[in-house]
């Protein structure tokens, strides 16, 4: 049997779908970034002044800020609930299987769907809540309740990711533990939670960068307010951009944003040593 690889014309679709959608439209994106454009007629190169507004735009950075605090508690609230029901979901009992397919329902729902559905619950007037905190309207929790719609609607995807992960490890691993008397507990933290680690860094990797791109949740939900308690960057490129007719700056902030979600992603990598991950399976 013949070991050649294959030939590298294989690849030659993706290379071209790749710089036909994302680097194409990218290096776009950079040229507006110099321009000043409405979105109608021919852009107007102005040099660097889209980039010294944007380090002068106290808007911009107040919603990097938000930005920021919505992937961390997304991070803080989603990574342990998804491990821990992953975790769980990867038994083989059939009461598992029943309630792990209710669980994952919202995969079902679209984005969109699933903000209305959830306007709808918290509205103050005819809401779940009547009577109740003001969800939404409320400049110091509507950041929150965010947070809260995007993790019920994404734990159930990276609940997938740990449930997978969990059903790979050797079971052999578990029954030498059992052998030396380690607990189910001993076993999570010493078996499981090393074994997963590498989809842990996937997870969040999709999850930090997943939180710097949400858009039509937060449009939906608060369209930014109340005031401007949860216009993230996102949002406030949209608004610059297709509420403004300021082009050229919105394509300012969304090179800003693929920077910061191509850094971080490498951060993650560099800092959990990822790129240098060996075999997990027993004895190697």
């Amino acid at each position: 049997m013949s070991s050649q690889r294959p030939s590298g014309w294989y690849a030659v679709p993706a290379f071209a779908f790749f710089a036909l959608f994302a680097a194409l439209p990218m290096v776009i994106v950079v040229y507006l970034s110099f321009t000043a454009w409405d979105g109608l007629g021919t852009p107007a190169p102005n040099g660097v002044d889209n980039w010294t507004r944007l380090v002068q735009d106290g808007e911009a950075t107040a919603s990097v800020g938000r930005t920021v605090l919505l992937m961390v508690v997304s991070w803080l609230v989603q990574t342990p609930i998804a491990l821990l029901v992953g975790v769980w979901a990867a038994g083989k009992q059939r009461s598992r299987a029943v309630l792990s397919s209710i669980f994952f329902l919202p995969l079902l729902l679209s984005t969109a769907a699933i903000a209305l559905l959830w306007q709808v619950l918290l509205d103050p007037n005819f809401g779940a809540f009547v009577g109740g905190p003001q969800f939404l309207g409320d400049t110091d929790i509507a950041i929150y309740t965010v947070v809260f719609v995007i993790s019920w609607q994404y734990i159930p995807f990276h609940t997938l990711l740990y449930q997978g992960a969990a059903r790979a490890v050797p079971p052999t691993l578990y029954e030498a533990a059992t052998i030396d008397g380690a607990g189910r507990f001993g076993q999570f933290v010493n078996i499981t939670l090393p074994q997963l680690r590498f989809t842990i860094v996937t997870s969040s990797v999709l999850m930090m960068v997943g939180s710097l791109t949400t858009f039509d949740t937060v449009l939906i939900l608060t369209n930014g307010g109340p005031g401007t308690a949860t216009r993230i960057l996102p949002l406030h490129m949209y608004i610059t951009g297709f509420v403004g007719f300021e082009m050229g700056y919105a394509s300012t902030i969304a090179v800003v944003l693929v920077v910061l979600g191509t850094a971080l992603s490498v951060a993650v990598m560099r800092w959990s040593g990822f790129r240098s991950m060996s075999s997990q399976q027993e004895g190697s």
